[in-house]
C-alpha cells in the first residue's frame, strides 16, 4: 500500500504535529525521512507546512501557541457537524467546534471520554495523506488509555468499529471497520504514563538505524528497538519533546486503508 485516493467513513486519513519549533522540526522530520517541505498559507500570516513524499502528501508541521509538541490523528468523516454532535451525546467534549478550513474540508476536534484528543476531518480538496504505509510514511494510530472498556464502546457507538483482544504483557485489541483494519488501543506501561492519548507510528526499513538517526538529530530514544511479532519497534521524540514510533515490518504494514 502507497498511494490513496479515498478513506472511507470512519478511518484515519491524516496527521500532523504541533509544535512550537517549526523550522527545527521541518530540519528534523526532512533529514529523517527524506520528506520534502511544503510552505502552504493557512490564514491570518500563519503557515502549514505539508511533508511530501514521492508526490505525495504524508503529514504536517505547524506552530502550537502553548509550548508543547505533540502529533495528532485525525479521522475522515461524511459529516464532520452529525460526528461532532454524536460524539458529544456519547460524552465527548468537543475542543473546537466544526469549522471551514478554506477549500481543504471541514473539521473539529474532540477530546473522547478518557481524555484523547482526535480530530474529525470531512474531505473536500483534501482528502488527507496521498501516500501511507511504506517506507517513511506514517502506517498506525495507537490509542493508549487506562480506560480500554470505555474506549472500545465509546469509538464503537461513534464509528462501528469493533474489536479483537491481542495476548499481550498489557490489556492490548485491534480496531476494525469492516475488513479494514483500523488501529490498536493498549492499556499504559509504567513508562508511559497515565494519560490517555492517540500515538502515532512510521514505517522504516530499520528501526535500529532509524532510532539511532533520531538520537543524531537531536531527538530522544524513549524505548529501544526491540523484537515484536511481526518485526521490530522503537518509541522516539523529535528534539521538541513530540513522541512517535519507528516500526520495521518486513511483511508491510497492516493497518487497511480503502480495502486493498
Amino acid at each position: 500500500m502507497g498511494n490513496v485516493t479515498r478513506y472511507p467513513n470512519g478511518t484515519f486519513c491524516w496527521i500532523d504535529l504541533e509544535t512550537p519549533d517549526v523550522d527545527g522540526a521541518k530540519v528534523f522530520y526532512r533529514d529523517l525521512f527524506g520528506w520534502d517541505m511544503d510552505d502552504r498559507p493557512a490564514g491570518e500570516g500563519r503557515t502549514y507546512t505539508v511533508g511530501r513524499l514521492n508526490g505525495k502528501d504524508v503529514a504536517a508541521i505547524h506552530e502550537d501557541g502553548k509550548g508543547t509538541a505533540a502529533w495528532g490523528s485525525y479521522i475522515s468523516v461524511d459529516d464532520v457537524d452529525a460526528t461532532t454532535s454524536s460524539a458529544q451525546e456519547l460524552g465527548a467534549r468537543t475542543l473546537t467546534e466544526p469549522f471551514d478550513v478554506r477549500d481543504a474540508g471541514r473539521m473539529s476536534s474532540i477530546q473522547d471520554p478518557a481524555g484523547a484528543v482526535v480530530g474529525l476531518w470531512q474531505p473536500q480538496g483534501h482528502i488527507g495523506a496521498g501516500y501511507v504505509n511504506d517506507a517513511n510514511a506514517w502506517s498506525w494510530n495507537e490509542l493508549v488509555t487506562e480506560a480500554v472498556d470505555d474506549a472500545q464502546e465509546f469509538y464503537g457507538d461513534l464509528f462501528g468499529w469493533e474489536t479483537q483482544e491481542i495476548p499481550a504483557p498489557m490489556r492490548r485489541a485491534s480496531f476494525s471497520l469492516g475488513d479494514l483494519l483500523i488501529g490498536g488501543i493498549h492499556a499504559p506501561t509504567a513508562p508511559e504514563g497515565n494519560t490517555s492519548r492517540w500515538t502515532v507510528s512510521f514505517t522504516v526499513a530499520d528501526a535500529d538505524a532509524s532510532a539511532s538517526r533520531v538520537e543524531g538529530l537531536g531527538g530522544r530514544m524513549l524505548l529501544p528497538p526491540m523484537d515484536i511479532p511481526i518485526g521490530r519497534f522503537s518509541i522516539v521524540s523529535d528534539p521538541a519533546g513530540a513522541s512517535f514510533t519507528l516500526a520495521a515490518v518486513p511483511g508491510g504494514a497492516l493497518r487497511g486503508v480503502d480495502g486493498s
